[in-house]
């Protein structure tokens, strides 16, 4: 019987090599449009989940964009063309005069004056009573600090259509009716949401700072002055912002106590333009488009420690 020769046997072995090598190359080929495809399809979710919000972000930003776009719009219209149907978005001619008419038909710079002494003792009485308390809770150690916490937590809980008639007996009894006191003084009592919010953030600065510090003999009050608040600047920015818009567009409070007008706000102003049997609603979109501006400037300029204040980002490494 014939017997393989060696080249016959080398020859065999590259055919049988050659057979395993295609059907590896095969298999793996296969292994990879298998691979390929599992992985596509979380690639095709994540895309379309993408696109979904993104569409829904465009909406709510036209839904929220829309009345700012007919105010201002509306504010550069004539008599006539507020009425127009279908609705004119571009007003032609553009009028605008109806700004100057709404700051001098009521006495916009008393407003302005009133405003501006409201809004800036309130938002500093906020900041430094509320930084203050927030530190005796997150910091301090005394007798009944839980309990008087979820106190105050509670009365967050409280609509202000419940203590408005209460709050008003007592600073009418006072006399404190018809002047701006019940607009500010209450503001260096502290607020529980912005107590609560500056709380948080002082949980998350290391105790290690503070007893550094009282190791090199600073007292508490020292400590929340020279440490606590320069590394709390973005909480206490969140606070200055819910401040300044809270208080510069309050008209509830204004309308309760101050009765003569020239102690009236911004916010109250409005009430000029309704007239007995109309309303000069051209002249309203102005003046309340430019009452608008300085809270979106604020929130534009200062967004970042918005943002920081309410993550509650104490330190960053």
């Amino acid at each position: 019987m014939n017997q393989p020769t060696a080249a016959s046997r080398d020859v065999g072995a590259q055919i049988g090599g050659g057979r395993v090598q295609r059907s590896l190359s095969w298999s793996g080929e296969r292994l990879g449009i298998w691979r390929e495809g599992r992985l596509r399809v979380p690639v095709l979710m994540r895309a379309a989940w993408r696109t979904l919000l993104l569409v829904a972000l465009v909406a709510g930003s036209i839904t929220f964009v829309l009345p700012f776009a007919w105010m201002v719009s509306t504010s550069l219209k004539t008599p006539p063309q507020v009425w127009v149907q279908p609705p004119v978005w571009i007003p032609d001619p553009v009028e605008f005069q109806n700004y100057v008419k709404a700051w001098t038909v009521v006495p916009t710079p008393t407003y302005l004056k009133n405003t501006l002494v409201i809004t800036g003792f309130s938002l500093v009485g906020h900041v430094l009573s509320s930084a203050l308390v927030a530190y005796s809770f997150a910091r301090l150690r005394w007798r009944l600090r839980e309990p008087l916490f979820a106190v105050l937590i509670a009365t967050m809980m409280l609509p202000y259509q419940v203590t408005m008639i209460p709050v008003f007996l007592l600073f009418n009894k006072i006399g404190w009716v018809n002047t701006l006191k019940p607009l500010i003084v209450p503001a260096f009592f502290g607020a529980a949401f912005y107590i609560f919010l500056l709380r948080q953030f002082f949980l998350t600065i290391p105790v290690e700072l503070d007893e550094a510090a009282i190791m090199d003999g600073a007292n508490p009050l020292t400590i929340w002055w020279k440490i606590m608040l320069p590394l709390a600047q973005p909480a206490l920015g969140a606070v200055g912002i819910f401040s300044f818009m809270g208080h510069w567009n309050d008209f509830v409070g204004p309308l309760i106590y101050l009765n003569s007008t020239d102690k009236w706000t911004l916010a109250l102003g409005v009430i000029a333009f309704r007239l007995q049997y109309t309303t000069n609603w051209e002249q309203l979109m102005a003046y309340s488009t430019m009452i608008m501006l300085p809270c979106l400037l604020v929130y534009l300029f200062f967004q970042r420690y918005f943002i920081q204040g309410i993550v509650f980002s104490g330190l960053k490494g």
